[in-house]
């Protein structure tokens, strides 16, 4: 993994690090010079992969974290600002999927799946604007919400995850709107498929098989695939990009 510094200096909360292009991303971002503050459920995963970052000579912290919870969420930061000072770029990236057809699907469930990937990315966006404009950092500051192609993309079997990411890259473009004068940059990066804790052993079943056929270069995303971007975005050279979506796929939604 070739890096150039080019976070040096910041401190990146992500959340969903336990696993996943969380853990992925906690990983580039601290090996870009960030110290990095990762927040999840499952402690334990989380401590494993601080222990790797700092083994690999980086700064990390491992913070227990239900983005759902609003009590939570300010203690995530609370933890950051005690350990490495304030935030100043944020990847709000927890999500939870819940698979059935809609007819199926409980209210218990929807109300979850929305729970997590709306307003805990809701949560964490705001919390990290209103840090960072009370540390006078609101105009460096980065925030970037893991949206989905799914957001555009209609796939049966997966409404509630669908309709959740849709409403995550719209919140996206209004807080980019609503703070365009004041910063923070808030911009959507939406994935394409990828081998994934998140999407299981779907992509080795008949069904997954069928699903990538149709894609026009039939193949799951490469696990480096979305590296780049997130560095870019998080760094200073995005100082002119806020409200934008960037799909990243591999052509899978053409």
């Amino acid at each position: 993994m070739s890096t150039t510094q080019r976070l040096a200096g910041r401190t990146v909360l992500i959340t969903g690090a336990s696993s996943g292009i969380g853990a992925r991303f906690a990983r580039i971002v601290a090996a870009e010079g960030a110290a990095v503050v990762i927040g999840a459920r499952r402690v334990d995963r989380l401590e494993a992969l601080r222990d790797a970052i700092v083994e690999a000579g980086g700064k990390a912290l491992a913070v227990a974290l239900d983005v759902a919870d609003e009590a939570s969420t300010l203690a995530a930061y609370d933890a950051a600002e005690a350990a490495f000072g304030p935030v100043d770029g944020v990847v709000a990236n927890a999500g939870i999927q819940v698979e059935g057809l809609a007819t199926d699907l409980s209210v218990e469930d929807f109300d979850q799946v929305f729970a997590v990937n709306v307003r805990g990315v809701f949560l964490t966006a705001r919390e990290g604007a209103r840090r960072m404009r009370a540390a006078g950092l609101a105009e460096r500051g980065r925030i970037v919400l893991v949206s989905s192609i799914t957001a555009k993309v209609v796939t049966p079997g997966v409404t509630a995850y669908s309709a959740s990411k849709a409403a995550v890259s719209h919140l996206g473009r209004h807080l980019a709107r609503e703070w365009a004068r004041t910063g923070p940059n808030v911009n959507n990066l939406c994935p394409g498929y990828i081998r994934s804790e998140l999407a299981g052993d779907w992509f080795d079943t008949e069904g997954g098989h069928k699903q990538m056929s149709k894609w026009p270069r039939r193949r799951l995303l490469d696990e480096d695939a979305l590296d780049t971007m997130l560095v870019y975005l998080l760094s200073d050279e995005s100082k002119g990009v806020t409200g934008a979506d960037f799909t990243i796929d591999d052509g899978q939604s053409l």
